[in-house]
């Protein structure tokens, strides 16, 4: 059996890093709640093992979704993750055809012309060796880019890139040494043995010209040696683990397992499979438009692994998910950043909660509670009978014309509904959720389903995204919910809402929580080209930029943003519309102070366009196609 000592090093960092990935598999799997188990021992089979590995072809070696978006980055990417793969795979391959037997041991792949250095000359050899040198090559010319892009970012195209602990620099310099060590150590072998491709071939007979090759390659297969063990090694205490959990994270999640309300183990297997690649700070708006760039994701994810408190990263956020949509490895970042927000909740009881926001010395009338409610106070629930219960939502009472638009539009289709929230309301909860309070959202959450149910609403229509989607997420409500522009598009085909065309150019601004966090986009635009003439962005549905009125950041000053709403606007109506549409009351509040463009709520546009009115409520009964109407004759 062929042996040197010079493999040792690769040898315990191969088998160190495979024996700790498989533990700490084993460990993920274990703690994952019975559900999971079963969704995952499911997922092995059928359908979703197909998907994970062809998830894994296309974006962990591929990296498909970063070439579309950057080929620069892209192929730096590629060439390292996908190059490395094809050089083990057909080194492998050679050490089989080419060697002195069958089922080598995995150093004999990887230092496989060390141990055969005459190899090479003609015929299949001296095209396999062709084959290797160009793999190399392809290897080599991405890591130039790695190299270009931790000094210069914008080479790659990127504006920002992530800053490094000692560790990650540690892991990242083996990184770098492993292929131009490799390259070196074979060019020197070829050069000895009159060897080699046109890479190797080449480079090795001009070495050859002017240095002792011989007494070279042996130290440089010894460096190839060093620097893969230690980049392995190294490997689990890095970001660089994100290369063997990413592989599990594709195969749970491809098998239904999504992050939760707490932290367990998904989570952390997300937190692990961040290679903090540095793409969430070049699309994030705090860097775009305030050059806030230490809070992002990639930190965030950082920190977690590294047990710090991340609490002011966690808070100082948009929630806007663009980070979310733009991840290459798909992680849930918006959903672990509100995991990170949670307040412990307090005891049966406890006013904690005035507690920590009014100080000791304040004298304050502390509601009275009801057990361990904190909302006790809350009045008895008043409801009526209604096909369709409207929720207005505390920020389109907050922008009255919207309410008023809807009200016009429900009764001009002989909409037979109740406006839930008409004197004011309880708030739907999300805003109490974004701050990390649960326990009080689960109390208004509570106390509003009370209220849906007994009205006895198919249909809830919210003008709200945020109240949109979390009715559609944390409230469990047999009923169907709609946000408004759904519902009017509904009200449109079902020809019971009749418009005129207003002949105006409108730019349409996608919110937040209903394109990117709901996945809402084709609807608002079905809406807006019965009315007007649509004009598409440069980033439109799912790229499309945040308002920056954010509830879930208080962290950021006013004039920030208002930088950040002022940046978006401007690239909205680059091309001079006659009004910027959105479909989110806090949208609408946000982008009017920045743009001279008159900014207005779809329900807005839709008012102003109504031509024909239905006066008897029973037309619209048809519309409900969902679930059977309700009998309101009780």
């Amino acid at each position: 059996m062929q042996f040197d000592p010079f493999v040792i090093p690769f040898n315990i960092g191969l088998y160190f890093i495979l024996i700790y990935a498989v533990v700490r598999c084993v460990l993920w799997f274990r703690d994952l709640s019975r559900a999971d188990k079963l969704r995952l021992q499911r997922g092995f089979f059928g359908r979703p093992f197909a998907k994970s590995l062809k998830e894994i072809f296309m974006e962990s070696l591929i990296h498909r979704k970063i070439l579309k978006s950057n080929f620069r980055l892209g192929y730096m990417h590629m060439s390292l993750a996908f190059g490395w793969f094809l050089l083990i795979l057909f080194g492998t391959i050679e050490a089989d055809i080419f060697g002195t037997r069958h089922l080598n041991p995995p150093y004999k792949a990887i230092f496989f012309k060390f141990f055969n250095p005459e190899h090479g000359r003609n015929g299949i050899e001296a095209f396999y060796a062709f084959i290797m040198d160009f793999l190399l090559a392809f290897i080599l010319s991405g890591l130039l880019l790695a190299v270009i892009k931790r000094f210069s970012s914008r080479v790659v195209g990127m504006k920002k890139t992530t800053r490094l602990k000692t560790l990650d620099k540690v892991a990242l310099t083996s990184l770098w040494l492993i292929f131009p060590s490799r390259l070196l150590a074979e060019s020197f072998t070829s050069a000895a043995y009159d060897t080699g491709s046109f890479l190797t071939g080449s480079l090795g007979s001009v070495f050859a010209s002017f240095l002792p090759v011989n007494e070279l390659a042996y130290p440089f297969w010894w460096l190839y040696s060093i620097s893969l063990g230690t980049f392995f090694i190294l490997l689990p205490l890095t970001r660089y683990m994100h290369i063997p959990t990413e592989l599990f994270l594709i195969f749970a999640r491809n098998s239904g397992i999504r992050t939760g309300d707490h932290y367990g183990a998904f989570t952390e297997i997300q937190t692990y499979s961040c290679s903090s690649c540095g793409i969430c700070i070049d699309t994030c708006q705090l860097n775009l438009s305030t050059g806030i760039t230490d809070i992002q994701s990639a930190y965030l994810l950082k920190g977690i692994r590294n047990n710090e408190d991340v609490k002011d990263i966690a808070n100082n956020c948009l929630m806007c998910g663009r980070c979310d949509q733009n991840c290459p490895v798909g992680i849930e970042l918006t959903p672990i950043r509100m995991i990170m927000r949670r307040e412990p909740e307090t005891k049966s009881g406890d006013n904690g909660f005035f507690e920590k926001y009014f100080p000791s010395h304040v004298k304050i009338p502390v509601p009275k509670t009801n057990g361990s409610l904190v909302y006790g106070w809350l009045p008895a629930v008043k409801t009526t009978k209604a096909e369709v219960l409207y929720f207005a939502g505390c920020m389109t009472h907050l922008t009255p014309a919207i309410k008023k638009s809807m009200i016009k539009i429900l009764d001009a289709a002989g909409v037979n509904y109740n406006f839930m929230d008409e004197e004011g309301g309880v708030c739907c909860g999300r805003p109490l959720m974004l701050a990390g309070k649960y326990k009080q959202a689960r109390e208004l959450i509570n106390y509003n389903s009370k209220i849906i149910k007994q009205s006895g609403a198919n249909i809830l229509v919210t003008s709200c995204p945020i109240c949109y989607k979390v009715f559609r997420e944390s409230y469990y409500l047999n009923i169907d919910v709609y946000h408004h522009s759904q519902f009017i598009n509904s009200l449109i085909n079902e020809d019971v809402l009749r418009l005129r065309f207003l002949r105006k150019k409108i730019t349409y601004h996608s919110p937040c929580e209903l394109g990117r966090r709901s996945g809402v986009y084709a609807e608002p635009k079905e809406v807006l080209k019965h009315v007007g003439r649509l004009q598409l962005t440069r980033h439109e549905d799912e790229n499309a930029y945040c308002c920056g009125g954010s509830l879930g950041n208080m962290h950021i000053s006013y004039a920030q943003k208002k930088k950040i709403a002022s940046d978006a606007a401007k690239d909205l109506t680059r091309n001079n519309p006659d009004i910027l549409a959105t479909a989110c009351p806090l949208c609408k509040k946000t982008f009017s102070p920045v743009t001279e463009t008159p900014v207005a709520d779809i329900a807005e546009i839709v008012a102003e366009a109504i031509i024909l009115s239905h006066p008897d409520k029973k037309n619209y009964s048809k519309v409900i196609s969902l679930k059977e109407p309700v009998d309101i004759s009780e």
